[in-house]
């Protein structure tokens, strides 16, 4: 009897410590995070890498394939010194590529001073290095080129004073960048609304046809680059007699070379001092003269184009319907020979 009243009290003890065991083991749910297994952190690919290449853009100023060719030329140069990895792209529009600037699609791009205009003020991109193209007024290569006034010879007027209620002829457009660095200079200089200080603004086609209307007196006075007159000169070889310089305007910024605003700074260094060496070389050189004919490329102060900022606001410009109607590059004025 004693034995089988020990036999059943060993029994019920087992049953208790099993059952004690079950309620004191957590369920697998509530292990500590540290014995659970967690997913491994995701990677960014570093950018310039071949996970994660630059991206460089131009619009097709001649044919698309062209382009693509310059392009793959200079990124190749850039690869070679740097090691930064590229894919290059030709958008359909200067609208599209602010936009891949914008998005973060496009970390490099070719652009023109509208563009570039446009870009920063959406707060999209920087401007990082300008063309070099001549300046005949400082005799050397430059990032920035210089304008001026003509005037009849005899006509009364010697400064940018003198233009207020008369008529001005300008090259290209209201948005063009020579006719906002000359209304941002009357704004500056002068102190007046430029929608109200002049009679009359004329645009016409070209700096030709800008110095034509003032020597065969269709205008009062007229802005174009220096010196457009050479080219006229050939049929009309009393032009300089006839009309002179009043006023010099700028510098108006090149079209040139802008980046994303959030790329790394390390990264846009080695970017602008590849591209400058670059310029420098034969193949570059020829690479350059291809894309958009220029000479070379240097750093640009972001301020020079502040004045085009300025003037499109006091002009009332419209910046993104100017990019979005600019389906072309539209490069600085080239300069008379």
């Amino acid at each position: 009897m004693i034995r089988r009243a020990l036999a059943r009290i060993a029994l019920a003890l087992f049953a208790l410590a099993s059952a004690g065991c079950d309620l004191v083991q957590p369920p697998a749910s509530t292990l500590p995070s540290a014995v659970q297994a967690s997913p491994s952190p995701q990677r960014t690919a570093r950018v310039g890498s071949a996970d994660r290449p630059l991206v460089m853009a131009s619009l097709p100023s001649h044919d698309a394939a062209r382009v693509t060719a310059s392009l793959k030329a200079i990124t190749a140069g850039i690869e070679k010194a740097t090691g930064l990895r590229w894919d290059v792209k030709v958008p359909t529009s200067y609208a599209d590529t602010i936009e891949g600037l914008c998005s973060g699609q496009l970390d490099v791009a070719w652009l023109s001073p509208l563009a570039a205009v446009t870009a920063q003020s959406k707060n999209c991109s920087d401007p990082l290095l300008g063309s070099l193209r001549d300046d005949p007024i400082a005799a050397r290569a430059s990032v920035t080129y210089p304008l001026q006034v003509l005037a009849r010879t005899g006509a009364g007027i010697s400064s940018l004073k003198d233009l207020k209620g008369k008529k001005v002829a300008l090259a290209d457009r209201p948005a063009a960048p020579s006719a906002l660095s000359f209304m941002a200079q009357i704004k500056k200089d002068i102190g007046e609304d430029p929608k109200t200080f002049f009679s009359q603004t004329v645009y016409v086609s070209d700096d030709e046809k800008a110095v034509l209307a003032v020597y065969q007196g269709q205008v009062d006075a007229a802005v174009s680059v220096v010196d457009a007159r050479d080219r006229v000169e050939r049929t009309f070889p009393d032009v300089k007699q006839r009309t002179a310089r009043v006023a010099t305007v700028g510098p108006v910024p090149n079209d040139g070379v802008s980046v994303r605003k959030t790329l790394p700074a390390d990264v846009r260094d080695q970017i602008a001092k590849a591209l400058i060496d670059q310029s420098k070389t034969d193949e570059g050189k020829t690479a350059l003269k291809a894309l958009y004919g220029i000479d070379g490329l240097d750093r640009i102060d972001p301020r020079a184009y502040d004045p085009l900022i300025e003037a499109a606001r006091i002009m009332a410009i419209d910046l993104d319907r100017e990019a979005a109607a600019t389906a072309r590059p539209l490069p600085s004025p080239t300069r008379a020979p």
